[in-house]
């Protein structure tokens, strides 16, 4: 199990188009994929799961992929968020 902090730096946080975007790069891998906020922990490929969470701008998300292709999971999640969820802010 691989685990990682990262900061939702888009401008809108996770709104329903960035949490789509998200859970379906999580549903691309195999590994099971928790993202962990609030005191919270939620299972990433679901995408009612991801928007309850209501991460806004700068908040600093958890992380968690265990599984076979749990760093390339790891990755590309990372990459979709530090690309702002492929948004213009």
């Amino acid at each position: 199990m691989i685990k990682k902090k990262i900061s939702i730096i888009n401008k809108l946080g996770l709104h329903a188009r960035a949490a789509a975007k998200l859970t379906k790069c999580a549903c691309e891998f195999s590994a099971s994929v928790q993202i962990g906020y609030a005191q919270r922990e939620i299972d990433a490929k679901s995408i009612m799961s991801v928007m309850m969470l209501a991460a806004a701008q700068g908040a600093e998300i958890e992380i968690s992929c265990e599984g076979k292709d749990e760093e390339a999971a790891m990755q590309s999640l990372e990459a979709l968020i530090n690309n702002r969820f492929d948004e213009d802010e």
